[in-house]
């Protein structure tokens, strides 16, 4: 149970999520309980940072609290670590964790990866007041122009992104939609990994979008959201709200 690769700079998200499977593993091997004092010692972490991590993770029911105060596993956890019907387990807790926070960001929220060479938006939470994108182009052949193939196309290599962009077009899609391979490996080069990728109505006339990277392992990944034009002013601020939350996500997929 860790992370195995960490971006060059890692974001909010990394940190947390690295700082909660020390926590995580920590209780593991306390099978008995392991109290909030017993952890600081072990994981060296700031008692106000560790309260907010446990806070996190007995909501994502990854840890418990038992009679006497101390923490056990919990049963999300237990689902998630189990050889029998884990991939279950893992679209469920993530759909979960998905829609707390497309209600909390107040926007349809969705999950990426970028899986053989190609874009797949895996899984997404939306609601009568917070529409889906209308996906008028295949994401696959729309990387140029979304957050969502931004974000994951500026995780990848100077190479890898040389290779999607040599096998997908860059076609129009609105006149705000950037052409030129170089112009946009130009710009995702000088994105640093802690500021989200935006899409200001480049993709689609009337949405704008906002995605933070979620890199567990090897894999390739991103959060997104996507909100109507007209509430383009609440952009940035759920795109930092997006941020900040991103941590169950990261914590769910490196597990």
């Amino acid at each position: 149970m860790a992370l195995k690769h960490e971006p060059t700079e890692p974001t909010a998200p990394n940190h947390s999520a690295q700082d909660a499977l020390r926590v995580l593993e920590t209780v593991a091997r306390q099978s008995a309980g392991v109290t909030e004092a017993e952890l600081v010692r072990h994981t060296g972490l700031d008692p106000e940072r560790l309260t907010a991590l446990l806070r996190m993770l007995r909501r994502e029911g990854y840890v418990e609290q038992i009679a006497d105060g101390a923490y056990v596993t919990g049963e999300a956890l237990a689902r998630l670590t189990s050889a029998h019907g884990r991939d279950q387990a893992l679209r469920e807790k993530l759909q979960g964790t998905l829609d707390r926070l497309r209600d909390s960001v107040g926007a349809a929220v969705y999950i990426s990866r970028y899986v053989d060479g190609e874009i797949r938006v895996t899984q997404y939470a939306d609601g009568p007041t917070t529409p889906a994108v209308n996906e008028w182009v295949d994401f696959r052949f729309s990387a140029h122009a979304t957050a969502i193939g931004k974000s994951l196309l500026g995780q990848l290599d100077h190479n890898g992104r040389r290779d999607h962009l040599s096998r997908h077009k860059m076609p129009r899609l609105t006149s705000r939609t950037i052409t030129s391979d170089r112009l946009l490996l130009s710009r995702l080069e000088a994105q640093p990994p802690t500021v989200p990728h935006l899409d200001l109505q480049e993709y689609a006339v009337g949405t704008v979008c906002a995605a933070v990277p979620i890199t567990a392992g090897a894999a390739v990944g991103c959060l997104a959201l996507s909100l109507p034009v007209e509430h383009a002013h609440r952009l940035k601020q759920a795109a930092d709200a997006l941020n900040r939350n991103a941590a169950p996500v990261l914590l769910s997929l490196a597990i």
